[in-house]
């Protein structure tokens, strides 16, 4: 019998042991035989197995999983004095935020439990790597402090099990680190849908979905997530709404339209999204006054650095404006809708009669870049290329990369990915963040180390809007552009045409001597592997499935 109320998960779950006890009550007496949380006990809460920790009214622990991961804990009890005792547990990104007092903002990281006498408990979701574990209850009507017993504390961790059918490596394992960590920043946020972050906000953002959608296609095949994200904007969002409140939003869903059907070219769900795609487009003629500008609505939004930047915000969504239209006129061409595809150009030339200055603010300056509202090579050297490693956000420093890409200046952005990028593994980092910025690291603690008196605490005295202190998320998708980067400009994959069919491979080294990886396409992975000759050339090989056609100048 079928239940409609019932469906499956297609997550799945895995148990881990933490890795290290991170810290511990000065007070010994409180704690007996810690060293068996570390080490795998039993499946259920037998009083016949081994003996577990002890904890004594007042006794803390802190734990590290070991890297970042998504879910919660199941924790498994021997004897206790009382039929229920409480602990206090704080998950945390990082060990600051369980030593101090995390938020409990669209996921629980901070609350108190009833642990049962020989019994299992699971509790949490959310993103964390350090799990704070405090015995705070007292039996009143007895004699001495209550006790408990641990025999496990996992994290359990929930993630869709897919397969890495892209991949990237090169002869500098900083690279190779970035590469991965971006991979995996965004494969734990692929959860019901693509959130941004897997602590906070656990939305589908479609701004942020920009980028990861690059790295899913990247990585993966086509499992649905990406879909059913779109589709779930796309219908919680009806004409003339904007998705996510967001005017620059439904821009980016237009935008991650065209870049999905070029890597997975299905034309069926591409139909599905025309009715929607013309009204759309339709609304958005309407936000171009008669002298070419654009003239969004509230809320007007690049990124959270640029709010408040006027002048940055209007050149941005300007060129953010033209980039939609275009990808507008590509999908309406496939869609053989002739004559809204002839509108879509049209904006475009209209919307390029005008050129706002967008100062020195390098996210927006990105976008003029990569709309050619501006010489990209001009834009580069007056301001992308200028103290580079400042004014640079998580999100758009994905943009920023690919405007130095379209002006040629391979080697800066490569330089721009070590230091900013390879700044949060420097400071602990096994996913990127939310937002970050290099002057942190100044005199700071890392995330993987207890706050240092006369130190700064990089989680909890850094961010800025949304993401001040410990509201800060230390895993958010959206900062997952250098993998993506990698595999486009250095391994070279670019598709000219839908799913991939017709593929240019054009790989550009910079200072690296070899590289090489693989791309995920409907017909199977394509694969390349590029090596630095003594004169500066490019040796290239590429395997490839039969149905693709592979543009090659490099051979």
């Amino acid at each position: 019998m079928i239940d409609n109320n019932v469906y499956s998960d297609s997550r799945v779950r895995k148990h881990i042991l933490p890795k290290q006890i991170v810290w511990q009550n000065e007070n010994n007496s409180l704690l007996e035989n810690l060293e068996a949380l570390l080490q795998k006990g039993v499946n259920n809460a037998s009083p016949w197995s081994a003996k577990g920790c002890i904890l004594k009214k007042g006794a803390g622990i802190c734990l590290d999983y070991g890297k970042e991961i998504h879910g919660g804990l199941k924790i498994i009890s021997g004897a206790n004095t009382n039929s229920l005792t409480k602990i206090r547990i704080r998950f945390g990104e990082s060990i600051s935020e369980t030593m101090n007092e995390p938020n409990n903002d669209h996921a629980v990281h901070d609350t108190i439990l009833d642990i049962p006498w020989h019994g299992t408990v699971e509790f949490g979701n959310t993103g964390f790597r350090y799990v704070r574990i405090d015995m705070i209850d007292q039996n009143k009507d007895a004699k001495s402090d209550s006790i408990i017993e641990i025999k496990e504390i996992r994290a359990v961790a929930v993630y869709r099990d897919l397969e890495y059918k892209g991949n990237f490596v090169c002869d500098d394992e900083r690279l190779n680190e970035i590469w991965n960590i971006g991979a995996y920043t965004v494969h734990l946020n692929m959860q019901d849908y693509i959130w941004d972050g897997i602590k906070r906000d656990r939305l589908v953002w479609l701004g942020d979905m920009h980028p990861e959608v690059k790295v899913v296609c990247s990585l993966f095949d086509d499992d649905g997530i990406v879909p059913a994200s779109l589709d779930y904007a796309r219908d919680q969002t009806p004409i003339p709404s904007w998705i996510n409140d967001i005017s620059s939003y439904s821009l980016w869903w237009i935008i991650i339209q065209k870049d999905w059907y070029l890597y997975k070219g299905n034309p069926d769900y591409l139909k599905k999204q025309k009715e929607y795609l013309l009204n759309l487009l339709t609304l958005l003629e309407n936000c171009i006054d008669d002298s070419g500008s654009e003239i969004l609505p509230e809320a007007r939004f690049l990124d959270w650095p640029t709010k408040g930047d006027d002048k940055a915000v209007h050149a941005g969504l300007q060129a953010l404006l033209i980039w939609a239209f275009d990808s507008g006129a590509y999908l309406c061409d496939i869609l053989e809708e002739k004559n809204v595809a002839d509108k879509c150009r049209a904006a475009v030339g209209k919307l390029k009669h005008q050129n706002p200055d967008a100062g020195e603010n390098k996210q927006a300056n990105a976008l003029k870049s990569l709309a050619e509202l501006d010489s990209p090579q001009k834009i580069n050297e007056k301001v992308l290329a200028v103290n580079p490693y400042n004014g640079v956000s998580t999100f758009y420093g994905y943009y920023v990369l690919e405007a130095r890409a379209k002006a040629g200046d391979y080697q800066g952005a490569l330089d721009l990915i070590r230091k900013y990028w390879g700044g949060m593994i420097d400071m602990g980092a096994t996913t990127f963040w939310e937002d970050f910025d290099l002057d942190w690291m100044a005199n700071a603690t890392r995330i993987d180390e207890i706050p240092q008196d006369g130190k700064k605490d990089i989680h909890k005295d850094y961010g800025n809007y949304c993401y001040k202190g410990l509201r800060h998320s230390l895993c958010h998708g959206w900062a997952g552009g250098p993998t993506a980067w990698l595999s486009e400009h250095i391994l070279g994959f670019k598709p000219l045409s839908p799913g991939c069919k017709k593929l240019l491979i054009d790989p550009q080294l910079g200072d690296l001597n070899w590289a090489e990886g693989s791309l995920p396409t409907p017909y199977g992975a394509v694969t390349v592997s590029h090596k630095k000759t003594d004169d500066g050339g490019i040796e290239t090989e590429v395997q490839a499935p039969s149905q693709i056609e592979v543009v090659n100048n490099i051979i």
